[in-house]
């Protein structure tokens, strides 16, 4: 049986105290324990940022990557061996700024990963500047007057783009985070799970008591994950409130073939296991001379 000790590495998190960031981190332990997946079946690959050293403080393998490349590194990782339960980590300036194209093609792909946005509406470990999930009208150090821009909406864009497993969590509620981040590991398929993650030194607006006061279950609600039309409304459902009524829990799930199942390479034994001794590289490398 795993245990949070087996998961728990020697290393101690160098984040600020009280950061969202910690609650994640135990979320995927308790998640990877209770599923009593090993830890040398698991990898965690990060992108740069606040959320970036999480592969440091979850005692599995781990690779942490260029800035938003958390997901490509994610992928490469599953064909080479689809054996492993594999889980992305990075920030919503990591993965919807520089990263957004890997994310629009990942979900389209479907691979049989897990993603987690660690969700803070702005940059943290650059010191406070505005991310794609800033609030319109949020003062930073790169919007001293205020945010201009619409906010990215990744709930929305994962329902409509392909992703089959689009959920939502608040780093302030780890119980319920974790049963999400259960739920998208067990999932044949691409699983985002976006967490609200308040960065408490850079960013005053979101604070753990203002998503505290606007944050519901959708389960609570009687909310149906495999109706499409209703989950993508759900996904609105902030905007339309300004931001009063933010819904967490499982927005929309779905059934379908990931990207290497149907991979023939694949069918009898992942890349890593098989036999490569009687293949002549010698053509390739003269085309390199």
């Amino acid at each position: 049986m795993i245990t949070l000790n087996d998961l728990t590495p020697k290393e101690k998190p160098q984040w600020c105290p009280g950061c969202g960031d910690f609650g994640i981190v135990m979320a995927v332990k308790t998640a990877l324990s209770e599923l009593n997946i090993s830890p040398q079946d698991t990898v965690i690959a990060t992108g740069i940022g606040c959320s970036g050293k999480s592969c440091h403080y979850v005692n599995t393998y781990g690779f942490e990557s260029l800035h938003g490349r958390s997901v490509p590194c994610a992928s490469a990782i599953k064909l080479a061996n689809h054996r492993l339960t594999v889980i992305a980590q990075g920030g919503d300036g990591d993965g919807y700024g520089i990263g957004m194209q890997h994310f629009m093609h990942v979900m389209r792909r479907n691979y049989d990963m897990t993603y987690l946005v660690h969700d803070n509406q702005i940059y943290g470990l650059t010191t406070g500047q505005a991310s794609p999930t800033s609030m319109k009208g949020m003062k930073s150090k790169s919007t001293p007057h205020g945010v201009i821009e619409v906010p990215f909406n990744p709930i929305a864009t994962a329902i409509t783009s392909g992703a089959t497993y689009v959920a939502r969590g608040f780093a302030g509620d780890m119980k319920h985070l974790t049963e999400l981040v259960k739920g998208a590991i067990t999932h044949k398929g691409f699983a985002l799970v976006d967490i609200f993650q308040p960065c408490i030194t850079f960013n005053k607006l979101n604070t753990f008591q203002w998503f505290q006061q606007r944050v519901y279950k959708l389960e609570d609600s009687g909310h149906d994950p495999k109706n499409k039309d209703v989950a993508l409304a759900k996904a609105f459902e902030q905007e339309k409130t300004n931001y009063e009524r933010l819904p967490i829990g499982l927005f929309y799930k779905e059934e379908r073939p990931t990207y290497e199942s149907q991979l023939p390479q694949l069918k009898d034994k992942p890349l890593v296991e098989q036999d490569i001794s009687n293949i002549d590289l010698s053509k390739a490398y003269e085309d390199f001379e």
